[in-house]
């Protein structure tokens, strides 16, 4: 079966067409960062008009590049939820409009779904069951998957998810959006053990999570820095690596509560934050240490894409799932509701 996944649902756009038998053809992704950073951060109807008008050039640019005429794609993916609904919207209409055209069916995918599939694209792609680390700027979440609709929620974040809390620390500290990339960035170039921040809800059982608190810790200390006065810069990148390491230890001993708690040996980190090189390292000498292994997607499938949705949408179409011809975007939709397959 031949895939087209369409990703809109926040402020890049992704497009991919995947083949369950030859793998992914081709993707292409179009970021909006230059748009948004202007206001530091995504302004909803600026991201809907830019995904209108990047959406068909992106399409045609894949199935060029695939060397695939419209007649051999048997299905379209695209993202129903959760997200901004207007740049939901997008995606849905297009990829509606072009099934009902083509004569072919459609299915709206769960972005996190997408997210926490986006390993299984990798050539050594991990086996079920296992624990997820979702963990983006709009979730946080450790959930244990069996299959592909077959979750259980552990735990999730009570407040800021990591990814927001990245952002809006960058924010008061006067670096540019995006703001994860920025604090990693500086976070090289820190001092260890200057400043020790908490690890937030470490010091009790559960595996929940709390990013608002060490947000908090970290403006105060800023201004601190500022009122100190001396090196400003190498104070900022002080604080982005003391900020780091904290929400980095916090995840890990997070996943290594729920690893033990399941009883599992596989651990997979998805979405935007699994990309930070220092949770990389530390989640894989954590799993080195338990005899384990950690699996996670190439950098550029890490953050939004059209090739996760294509992938996940595949599976559930060869499944015989399919939506009908309605329009139906959801800004939340939990995921342990999906249906299993």
């Amino acid at each position: 079966m031949r895939v087209l996944g369409l990703e809109t649902s926040c402020d890049e756009t992704g497009v991919a067409l995947y083949d369950s038998e030859q793998g992914l053809l081709a993707d292409a992704l179009f970021s909006q960062i230059d748009l948004h950073r202007v206001y530091g951060g995504v302004v909803p109807e600026l991201a809907s008009r830019d995904h209108v008008k990047r959406m068909l050039p992106l399409i045609r640019q894949v199935l060029d590049e695939a060397g695939c005429a419209a007649e051999s794609i048997d299905a379209i993916a695209y993202t129903a939820g959760p997200g901004l609904v207007g740049a939901l919207l997008v995606g849905a209409s297009c990829a509606q409009a072009l099934a009902f055209a083509w004569g072919i069916p459609a299915v709206g995918v769960h972005h996190m779904e997408g997210h926490l599939l986006a390993p299984m694209l990798e050539e050594q792609p991990p086996q079920f069951p296992f624990v997820a680390l979702l963990v983006s700027g709009g979730h946080t979440q450790l959930v244990r998957v069996d299959g592909i609709g077959r979750y259980e929620l552990l735990g999730e974040s009570l407040d800021d998810a990591a990814g927001e809390a990245f952002d809006k620390t960058a924010k008061l500290m006067g670096l540019p959006y995006p703001g994860g990339p920025e604090i990693a960035r500086l976070a090289e170039r820190g001092t260890p053990g200057r400043f020790v921040f908490p690890r937030p809800m470490t010091d009790r059982p559960g595996l929940e999570f709390s990013f608002s608190g060490l947000k908090t810790f970290t403006l105060n200390t800023w201004q601190r820095c500022l009122a100190e006065g001396g090196d400003i810069e190498q104070s900022r990148c002080d604080v982005a690596l003391a900020f780091q390491t904290a929400v980095v230890e916090t995840l890990t001993i997070k996943c290594k509560r729920a690893l033990k708690q399941t009883g599992l040996k596989s651990l997979v980190i998805a979405g935007g934050v699994s990309a930070n090189q220092a949770l990389r390292r530390s989640l894989e000498k954590m799993l080195g240490d338990m005899k384990g292994q950690v699996f996670y997607a190439r950098p550029r499938f890490c953050t939004d894409n059209g090739a996760m949705i294509a992938y996940a949408g595949c599976q559930r179409l060869l499944a015989g799932q399919q939506d009908g011809p309605g329009i139906d975007v959801r800004a939340r939709w939990p995921m342990d509701t999906l249906p299993a397959i």
